[in-house]
């Protein structure tokens, strides 16, 4: 594609009708789930669909499906039926607060490992033919399984003074499964840039560390950047998996359990914090494309992880 027709894609993408478009598609798209969800309710079977003796749909009823305006109006009342009770949303918020901050930890612990390993193997051909097998083997361990095991391996963890903290494994497991889609994402923006051009800043005796800094690493940011956006919301997922599975205080993992135990009585209490698990992947996502907007003059398009 020339300069000249660049130029007008680029100021396509930055307009405002393009932001508000996408933001109409995406309101629409949360509308047409509530739409989906209340036709269901009301067309669907109440012991659901079965095939067999499998349930491939869930019931209708009201303890299974609440009305959407109902799970909406449970988050404005308060937790408890005490009168001093905080509201549901709030309750929600700090405990997402508490995951996001632990995500995050996550999050930038699997970005540095992710970009050491694309880099060995960029450096040596023979660690990437013997690294990329495990890395994409490593994430075939169920974590339901594994995060107890990190657990039990941190508490046993002396270093002096140092002590292991239980959100520490949460953010281990996080970092776990963040690292995965940075390692192959930067590893194939690192590769992307023309032959030509690696061997046009060898003619000139550029070092190796130099051409990643001046060449491979500027043209890997439209693969780096969807790598970063999935790597925060795995990192989300991982944590609040691995809250649920080591029992950790606080997080919004711990509200999933604890709310979904009162159910019975109470069932569009449950979904206040599937809720905040949602907005909070979301939020993940949405931090990494601001860091995006810094870095749009290296953008021309988006290459998928």
């Amino acid at each position: 594609m020339t300069t000249d027709g660049l130029a007008p894609a680029l100021r396509r993408r930055r307009s405002p009708g393009v932001w508000l478009r996408r933001s109409l598609l995406g309101v629409g798209g949360v509308l047409l789930v509530a739409l989906l969800w209340e036709g269901y309710k009301l067309l669907g079977p109440e012991e659901g669909v079965l095939v067999g003796d499998a349930r491939v749909l869930p019931r209708t009823t009201d303890l299974a499906m609440p009305h959407v305006w109902e799970m909406l109006a449970r988050l404005a009342s308060g937790t408890t039926r005490a009168p001093s009770a905080d509201p549901l949303w709030f309750t929600v918020g700090e405990a997402a607060l508490v995951t996001f901050g632990i995500a995050a930890a996550g999050w930038l612990v699997g970005v540095a490992v992710g970009m050491a390993l694309a880099l060995v193997m960029l450096r040596w051909r023979l660690a990437q033919a013997s690294l990329l097998p495990w890395v994409v083997l490593s994430q075939t361990v169920p974590l339901i399984a594994f995060a107890p095991l990190v657990r039990s391996w941190g508490a046993r963890l002396e270093l002096g003074a140092f002590e292991w903290q239980d959100w520490m494994s949460v953010a281990l497991i996080a970092s776990y499964l963040a690292f995965f889609p940075v390692a192959v994402g930067a590893l194939r923006g690192l590769e992307s840039p023309d032959t030509l051009h690696a061997e046009l800043f060898r003619s000139y005796g550029v070092g190796w560390w130099r051409t990643v800094l001046r060449l491979r690493l500027p043209a890997s940011v439209p693969y780096l950047l969807p790598a970063l956006r999935l790597a925060a919301a795995n990192a989300v997922v991982g944590a609040v998996v691995a809250e649920v599975s080591t029992g950790l205080q606080g997080g919004i993992g711990r509200l999933l359990v604890q709310f979904a135990g009162q159910a019975s009585g109470d069932p569009a209490k449950a979904w206040g914090p599937i809720f905040g698990a949602v907005v909070l992947g979301l939020v993940a996502a949405g931090s990494v494309a601001l860091l995006g907007g810094t870095l749009r003059n290296y953008r021309r398009g988006e290459v998928s992880a």
